[in-house]
């Protein structure tokens, strides 16, 4: 009988009666049916690449600026050359929403560099419409979100944001905003 390796565990009588009743059954394959185990290879990883990307993010997070304050509860932004029907369809919940983001717990450090990974992500897995949850500040001393209206600035300033608006009831209302991305070029 060959010697086992030291760390093995012990298998008991038992144990080898229950395997061989689960086995009984089993019949060895001919010598002439060989099957054949496809090799998959993992998927490289692009180290570079990633240190690349990380600074283009932690980049990106700097050139955002904090943003100013508005005032009134929906949002509603486009940059220039998106046609007002664009904006009216993402008001009106006519694109699918592919991804969220939900700030709750966040505060203005941490939700910024959040919100601009998130917005990068979503481009590069070329999402077209995604949601923003900030909230709606019930919770805050003011009883006003602080988040919506930075989110609503650093998404103006961000270059792969082509619009947002306030969400649909259903989808959040005030307290979200639907994004429509630009396409990676």
């Amino acid at each position: 009988m060959p010697r086992r390796p030291r760390n093995t565990p012990r298998i008991s009588d038992e144990e080898r009666t229950l395997f061989r009743e689960a086995v009984a059954d089993a019949k060895p394959l001919p010598p002439d049916d060989k099957i054949q185990v496809p090799q998959r290879r993992p998927k490289p990883v692009a180290r570079s690449r990633e240190a690349d990307e990380r600074e283009v993010l932690a980049a990106l997070v700097a050139a955002i600026p904090d943003g100013e304050l508005e005032t009134g509860d929906e949002l509603e932004w486009r940059i220039p050359g998106v046609q007002a029907n664009v904006l009216r369809k993402l008001r009106r919940g006519q694109y699918r929403i592919t991804r969220e983001l939900d700030l709750h717990g966040l505060n203005a450090n941490d939700a910024k560099p959040a919100v601009a990974l998130f917005i990068h992500e979503s481009r590069q897995q070329g999402l077209h419409c995604v949601r923003v949850i900030h909230g709606k500040g019930k919770g805050s001393r003011t009883g006003q979100s602080i988040l919506k209206q930075l989110v609503g600035g650093w998404l103006r300033r961000h270059d792969g944001v082509l619009a947002y608006v306030s969400a649909r009831p259903e989808d959040g209302g005030t307290g979200a905003l639907l994004v429509l991305l630009r396409k990676l070029a």
